[in-house]
């Protein structure tokens, strides 16, 4: 899977009043809790997905995994890239952070997917065409802001 050429899904932001090396730290930590849950586990086998459990060094490095991703590369304090495939899709999830003035960090989460064939249009339908999606990437960054700020 070449990430770059996975087309553009979305893309959700948010400023953390903490600095980059907090939030990292508070990505990673979030990540880990929010697919160490039972539930992500079956979803993961239930869907097929190549990664199904948590494996690899913590804090987060290239080559870890946790259920329906795998590090792709990461950059502490400025990127963070998994990568993931299962029957229905193949697809990328881009943390990156950048400054967002003193103590503030702007926290971005960027989707690429594609889901090939009809049982993928209608994985797509169900993921992206319901805000199912969007509402679990907002979830997922308001968690790491609530973690990371003081």
């Amino acid at each position: 899977m070449q990430i770059p050429s996975l087309p553009y899904r979305d893309e959700h932001t948010t400023v953390v009043a903490a600095g980059a090396d907090d939030v990292w730290r508070s990505l990673g930590d979030t990540l880990d809790r929010s697919f160490s849950r039972p539930g992500a586990n079956r979803y993961a086998r239930l869907v097929g997905c190549a990664d199904r459990t948590a494996s690899g060094p913590r804090p987060l490095a290239e080559g870890s995994t946790f259920p329906g991703f795998r590090v792709a590369s990461a950059v502490p304090g400025r990127e963070l890239v998994l990568g993931g495939r299962h029957r229905f899709s193949s697809y990328a999830l881009i943390f990156r952070l950048e400054p967002a003035g003193p103590g503030r960090s702007r926290l971005t989460a960027e989707t690429r997917a594609t889901f090939p064939g009809p049982a993928g249009g209608l994985y797509r339908l169900f993921v992206l065409g319901t805000g199912g999606h969007a509402v679990g990437v907002r979830r997922l960054l308001a968690a790491v802001r609530r973690r990371a700020e003081p």
